[in-house]
């Protein structure tokens, strides 16, 4: 178990590339296997020992307040971080570290990962370390910011270095920290970064900057293709996530909550997740890669593969689609043909012999 107990998530980003989900809905508020995301991210770090989690959000946190319930539920309190402006990666974290008690995790709000905080923690103590970068490895780092290494100590900071220029250097900053409120002495209130300012400050400061290279799931959720395979890895169990181990698996990854209706002659196929008063009618096939939200419906007939309905969607009779990402009370009727990838903002009506193609977004996404 961490000796931490507090832990701050920066979770203010717009989700601008996956509207219209996010229209109404902050990025990392999204349904994420049938809870908001950031439900599934504090139940694992009170895991992993956090009493006490901050979030660094935009300047309504009305949202977010939402996540009390879920927070309490796991024994862990909530506190609001606001920015009513926009304060880059590390400025709503230093506007509130004075309220940290000790050693702190940082996660960044929108990154799928199975990351073992107990353990970063544990190497952040054991190397006496100011601060703790969990590190990625990639194979071109040319479009990134490459973490330079002597051993597990960071010693420099090189952007987007060209292929080659850095042998044995393939580490990028993974957005998992463990720090010390300390690293923020003398830098300054407002907009702040960790990759421009603090932690190249830490090292022209002399501390020691530690990375804890993970090699286990590391996925942003920030794009309709990424949220899917997001959606993937958690249902497949390709790591653990508190939404899908919450449903007893069936064989073969079916998970289906028992007051789900699922008819005789439905053909479901794992991995999947029908959540609780969803119903799928007869006839209709179901999976591989679906999420069904709760109250939801798929009709007479229809298929259904690489998809997300959030909850109370409905989905017609004979309805084909893969690739689907339908919002809160979206209704599609029999009779509609939908592409491959299409977007669906909340309680969107899409009615019989409506023609949808590939990648479409219903409604479009503002400017």
């Amino acid at each position: 178990m961490s000796t931490v107990r507090d832990a701050m998530i920066v979770a203010g980003g717009r989700g601008t590339r996956l509207q219209p989900l996010t229209h109404a809905t902050p990025k990392p508020l999204l349904p994420f296997c049938g809870e908001p995301f950031l439900a599934g991210v504090i139940a694992r770090l009170a895991g992993a020992g956090v009493e006490r989690v901050f979030l660094v959000v935009g300047s309504d946190t009305a949202p977010f307040e939402g996540l009390r319930p879920h927070a309490a539920a796991v024994g862990v309190e909530i506190v609001l971080v606001p920015e009513p402006e926009p304060l880059d990666t590390a400025g709503g974290v230093r506007a509130a570290v004075d309220q940290v008690s000790g050693t702190f995790l940082v996660l960044n709000g929108d990154i799928l990962t199975d990351v073992d905080y107990p353990a970063v923690v544990a190497a952040h103590e054991a190397a006496g370390a100011a601060g703790t970068i969990v590190l990625t490895t990639v194979e071109d780092t040319s479009s990134f910011g490459v973490c330079v290494r002597d051993g597990t100590r960071i010693t420099a900071f090189v952007e987007k270095p060209a292929p080659g220029s850095l042998p044995g250097q393939d580490t990028i900053n993974a957005g998992t920290y463990v720090l010390e409120p300390a690293l923020f002495e003398g830098l300054p209130e407002g907009r702040l970064s960790f990759e421009r300012q603090v932690f190249p400050a830490a090292l022209e400061r002399g501390r020691h900057l530690e990375g804890v290279v993970h090699d286990g799931v590391w996925a942003d959720l920030g794009t309709p293709e990424r949220y899917r395979e997001g959606h993937r890895l958690a249902l497949s169990g390709a790591m653990s996530w508190p939404g899908v181990d919450a449903v007893p698996d069936r064989g073969g990854g079916v998970r289906v909550h028992a007051d789900a209706t699922v008819a005789a002659d439905a053909d479901l196929v794992g991995p999947l997740l029908v959540l609780e008063g969803a119903r799928i009618d007869g006839g209709a096939t179901v999976g591989p890669d679906v999420v069904v939200g709760s109250g939801s419906s798929v009709g007479t007939g229809a298929t259904l593969s690489d998809s997300v309905l959030f909850d109370r969607v409905t989905v017609g009779a004979d309805v084909a689609v893969t690739g689907l990402l339908a919002g809160a009370d979206v209704t599609i009727e029999g009779g509609a043909r939908l592409g491959r990838g299409i977007v669906i903002g909340d309680a969107e009506h899409i009615p019989a012999g409506t023609v949808l193609d590939d990648d479409a977004r219903v409604p479009t996404p503002r400017g």
